[in-house]
């Protein structure tokens, strides 16, 4: 079978790259289904259910990257070689909507994967993609705004993609059976020919109502994510003598061999410090629903990890001094209450005062364990042990205001 199309045929390329598209997006649809539904019936204790859950998940968003590659290389292809006309054109309304949906599949076999790759990008968490590039995409900031974003128009143009395909199969199907030509035939293995009609529909009209469509698609969805306040992380200076200015509170975990970050929007620090004697003290009080940690934001809050809604604030309280025998310059060291339990901590941290504004930043390593956090995760490749928590603020002297 010759590789190019012609003006009665699609060629082997064609063909080849059509049945790919539609097997890679008919398993991913069903993949995305059942790996929805799982989810829903699992619980953070069946942690080998969550395991068989993650890899439906991430299954089904490397699936979607490749589709993603593979539309674009299908596109490419057609840009270059002459569409079989249809055997029917000069129906007009029949054609036009043809070409509608034609236009519509190409737009959603970008615009499905690649919002989906977005929001996986925009914000870590549940799932990996297994996929060369690793997590992240370049220009994409790890952004709630963008997540936001692209989660929506994930959700809605999957929803177009899944009506652009039903129609795209009743029209093949009433081709085949009512009309009884050869449309559906010459795109099945073998050289079946369809004749096309002597009028051709044009592919502007439908051009620009899918074009349309898409770019409504995309408003819709930025539009719906900035309406939405979104929650801006904020450090508050206490009663003690040096004022917060702002500042960073953040945490980054290992779930199944992916990097989760996350920070405490919500964080109040009451510092007393004598920059001549290196000496001071600090007490950190941290809002625990305040924690954004990527798509597993409510897991995390939930009863059987942070417990938000029991254990509303954890508390740290330390003695400020210079540090011995590390790469700091000082350490904080004392108790870290979080979820009912407080544990001996030291906090390790650099800093630099000019003109009476202090920068501070540091950062230390906790077991998750020690506070009675996601007990029931015991295989540190689903969930690690280890929690990284990173520090900086900027501070005012109170008296030089």
């Amino acid at each position: 079978m010759p590789a190019q199309n012609t003006a009665t045929r699609y060629g082997s390329v064609a063909k080849t790259l059509h049945w790919l598209t539609a097997l890679l997006i008919l398993s991913n649809i069903a993949l995305g289904l059942i790996a929805e539904d799982w989810a829903h019936d699992i619980t953070a204790q069946d942690s080998t259910a969550l395991a068989q859950v993650a890899t439906l998940f991430s299954m089904h968003k490397t699936i979607g990257v490749t589709v993603f590659f593979v539309a674009l290389a299908r596109i490419a292809w057609a840009l270059t070689q002459p569409k079989p006309g249809l055997p029917n054109g000069e129906r007009r309304g029949e054609a036009f909507l043809a070409a509608l949906v034609h236009w519509a599949l190409y737009g959603a076999l970008v615009i499905v994967p690649l919002s989906g790759w977005v929001h996986h990008a925009a914000q870590t968490g549940f799932a990996p993609i297994w996929w060369p590039f690793g997590q992240t995409l370049p220009y994409v900031p790890q952004s709630v705004a963008w997540s936001g974003a692209a989660v929506a128009v994930h959700w809605l143009s999957t929803k177009i993609l899944i009506a652009a395909l039903v129609l795209h199969i009743a029209g093949a199907l009433k081709h085949h059976l009512i009309d009884r030509d050869d449309t559906l035939r010459r795109m099945l293995p073998g050289g079946a020919e369809a004749a096309p009609s002597a009028r051709q529909p044009g592919h502007g009209g439908p051009v620009a109502a899918a074009l349309a469509l898409w770019l409504g698609v995309l408003g819709w969805g930025v539009a719906g994510t900035a309406a939405e306040a979104p929650q801006l992380a904020q450090a508050q200076g206490g009663a003690g003598e040096w004022q917060v200015q702002d500042g960073q509170l953040a945490i980054t975990v290992q779930q199944f061999g992916s990097a989760v970050q996350g920070q405490f929007a919500n964080w109040q620090a009451d510092i007393a410090f004598d920059p001549d004697t290196g000496t001071g003290d600090v007490t950190v009080t941290i809002a625990i629903p305040s924690l954004t940690l990527g798509s597993v934001t409510d897991q995390a809050l939930g009863p059987d990890y942070f417990d938000a809604a029991q254990f509303e604030t954890a508390r740290f309280e330390a003695e400020i001094a210079q540090a011995d025998g590390t790469d700091r310059a000082y350490a904080a060291t004392g108790t870290l209450t979080l979820k009912g339990e407080s544990v001996p901590v030291t906090l390790p941290f650099d800093l630099e005062i000019t003109d009476g504004v202090a920068r501070m930043e540091g950062g230390l390593t906790l077991d998750r364990r020690d506070f009675g956090i996601g007990t029931q995760m015991t295989d540190p490749a689903q969930l690690g042990f280890q929690v990284e928590v990173a520090v900086s603020l900027t501070a005012e002297r109170a008296s030089a205001n």
